[in-house]
């Protein structure tokens, strides 16, 4: 089975953000997002995870499908220690809080955080990490309820590039685990190269741009050209994105 998006489209203030965006990601497969800032990459996630409506179009899901979302800024609540940030998709959930006794709860846990190189920190807080264990963390509250559709926004920004090397891995990682279909929304060649099997690109709201990550950095056309080159010359304009 596979996650099918059907002529997807978005407005705000009479823009359209998303226009007609149809596209297939299968099972075990990583899609990578790319373009400006602005150009509906963002929205394209929060649609597909239900946080926002889209205008028109159609998303069809795999049968008994669990969808995730990596946030961007890894999205912990700092009241919280890393145990109940995330054991709360769990928690927080009427169909699954009983599902699960205490050790039980306490066992899923502490297998997400090993699956991400975490182990024995459950009683810190998100103030006690650095930014890259903040991003782990995230993730394993992303995968506690072992979905089978990821999204990750941004999961590199603002790290370091040995830090950003390990997150790439985890994705993939994850990924096989749980032969999950992936969706990554990013500006990061190396996580192109290192995490994603496949790239589409938005651009005022539309997909110009759709290969393999070989077409991609070859520059087979002038879109994927002007983005792998950074030129500030090319169709897509960058003042008013």
């Amino acid at each position: 089975m596979s996650l099918k998006i059907k002529n997807l489209s978005k407005m705000f203030d009479d823009k359209y953000v998303l226009n007609d965006i149809s596209l297939e990601v299968q099972n075990g497969e990583t899609l990578g997002v790319i373009g400006f800032s602005g150009s509906g990459k963002s929205t394209l996630l929060k649609i597909i995870s239900g946080i926002l409506e889209a205008d028109s179009g159609e998303i069809i899901y795999p049968k008994d499908s669990e969808v995730a979302m990596a946030f961007q800024y890894s999205a912990l609540f700092d009241f919280l220690n890393v145990f109940d940030n995330i054991a709360f998709p769990i928690v927080e959930r009427k169909e699954l809080r009983k599902k699960y006794t205490k050790s039980e709860l306490e066992k899923i846990v502490k297998e997400k955080l090993k699956m991400v190189g975490l182990e024995g920190i459950e009683e810190k807080y998100p103030s006690e990490l650095s930014g890259g264990m903040q991003k782990r963390v995230g993730f394993a509250r992303a995968i506690v309820t072992n979905p089978n559709i990821i999204l990750y926004d941004e999961p590199t920004a603002g790290l370091d590039p040995v830090t950003s090397t390990m997150i790439e891995d985890y994705i993939v990682q994850l990924k096989k685990e749980l032969n999950a279909s992936c969706i990554v929304v990013t500006h990061q060649l190396s996580t192109i190269r290192r995490a994603v099997d496949r790239v589409i690109m938005l651009y005022q709201g539309k997909m110009v741009f759709q290969g393999s990550v070989q077409e991609l950095l070859r520059g087979t056309d002038e879109y994927s050209r002007q983005f792998v080159s950074a030129s500030i010359t090319g169709p897509m304009n960058i003042i008013g994105t």
